[in-house]
């Protein structure tokens, strides 16, 4: 297998979240919680688990409170264990990103021009190989998680971009991008492109990519050209296809369960997912819905 290690992952997190307004007007939907966890903090774990250099964060001037999660407060972790809460002190500390670890970027997407756009403000910052995209707002829960199995997958001679697929119903392919599919292979699913957003009837195939992306570098290229597309966005997908035809381009078929957090649903879904199976719920279950009659959503 011919492969360079990835070492820069990149979350676009400029996003104004307008779905969860008015919760959003003063906390960032990357904050927002499943549980007690933010989907921000997710999405940091599946960068640490693939040993990622560089994390790169693109966000907008209005959202400084991801800053200011993602970085340790050594006040705050002291004020903690001056009032004997060290254990949650200590919590913080672990899920604080250390900059001795890796390095840590914060750059700015000043309008919402889309994800290409937001993927391409990145660029400057990026250290060598391929690069890992995120989108904290897709939830993957798993072990391994989703990055750590498509960095095991990634092999540069059978595709330079690796995205993420799963199969929807084709009624709902309308909302996703969409693979051009031209072989299966076990998990991987060879592709000459991706089209975003097709109607129904017009889409090529069920594969629908998510959020997690692995791309060869000449994707900037691509980008830096790029006319917006789908939406009057600059769209990520549009350059992956136009440099897949000196990268290649394959789906990969992830092992974890998926769940869309930029909706409402998807956050619930998450929730009880989650909470299901854990006896700290189990009182609330009882009384307000029976485990049994919940439908595992993805």
């Amino acid at each position: 297998m011919t492969h360079k290690r990835v070492r820069t992952a990149i979350f676009p997190v400029a996003g104004l979240g307008t779905r969860f307004l008015p919760a959003t007007k003063g906390t960032p939907k990357e904050l927002l919680p499943v549980i007690d966890t933010p989907l921000i903090q997710y999405a940091i774990d599946e960068a640490r688990e693939v040993g990622v250099e560089r994390m790169i964060f693109v966000s907008h001037p209005s959202k400084a409170a991801i800053e200011h999660y993602v970085m340790d407060d050594a006040r705050l972790r002291a004020t903690l264990v001056d009032h004997g809460k060290s254990d949650l002190a200590h919590e913080l500390e672990e899920a604080a990103l250390d900059t001795r670890d890796c390095e840590v970027i914060f750059v700015t997407q000043p309008e919402p021009r889309g994800l290409g756009d937001a993927v391409a403000c990145a660029r400057p910052h990026l250290l060598d190989g391929p690069v890992a995209v995120i989108l904290p707002d897709d939830l993957i829960l798993g072990t391994p998680g989703c990055l750590r199995e498509m960095v095991d997958a990634y092999d540069r001679g059978k595709a330079g971009h690796l995205v993420a697929v799963m199969e929807v119903p084709k009624a709902l392919t309308g909302r996703y991008g969409i693979l051009s599919v031209t072989a299966e292979d076990g998990r991987f699913v060879q592709a000459s492109g991706i089209v975003e957003k097709p109607e129904p009837d017009k889409a090529l195939s069920q594969m629908a990519v998510v959020g997690r992306y692995i791309l060869d570098p000449v994707v900037f290229d691509a980008l830096a050209q790029q006319a917006p597309g789908a939406g009057g966005e600059v769209q990520l997908t549009d350059a992956i296809t136009i440099s897949s035809v000196k990268a290649g381009v394959a789906g990969f078929r992830f092992s974890g369960r998926r769940f869309d957090c930029g909706s409402k649903q998807g956050m619930l879904a998450a929730t009880l997912f989650l909470a299901r199976d854990d006896p700290a719920y189990a009182e609330v279950f009882e009384e307000y819905l029976a485990p049994e009659d919940i439908a595992p959503v993805g």
